[in-house]
């Protein structure tokens, strides 16, 4: 009796494991995303996290903007978009299932920017391998 209990309390521990990694973990897609850097800012109550919006290339009239919502966990990638809101940029992003509060409000985390226009190589923030 007490031996199918742990083997059932070991079923449970490791379905909780397997899908906590599929939900928060799990890279669900990669990408890339261009277009004008519209909104890039820090906040949050209890995880100050870098979340922004890029208006995608190809809207520019007044009908209805798409837009791309992202947040940042890099560092350097968000002091580099702090500097550049408002400029055509064309960032790498991975899009996962769920978000955490550490990691941002947004379920597409931008990692790398490939190219800030009028800013030649400077801009660049290669991903890492």
């Amino acid at each position: 009796m007490k031996k199918s209990g742990w083997i059932i309390a070991g079923i449970v521990v490791l379905v909780l494991v397997i899908t906590v990694y599929w939900r928060f973990y799990f890279v669900l897609a990669e990408g890339t995303q261009a277009g004008t850097l519209n909104i890039f800012q820090k906040k949050g109550i209890l995880f100050k996290t870098y979340e922004g919006k890029i208006i995608l290339s190809g809207f520019k009239a007044n009908v209805q903007s798409n837009e791309f919502s992202f947040s940042v966990t890099n560092e350097k990638v968000a002091e580099r978009l702090l500097q550049v809101s408002g400029r055509e940029v064309n960032v790498h992003y991975k899009q996962y299932f769920g978000s955490l509060p550490w990691r941002g409000m947004k379920n597409f985390i931008v990692d790398s920017i490939y190219e800030i226009r009028g800013m030649g190589a400077d801009g660049v923030i290669a991903p890492r391998q």
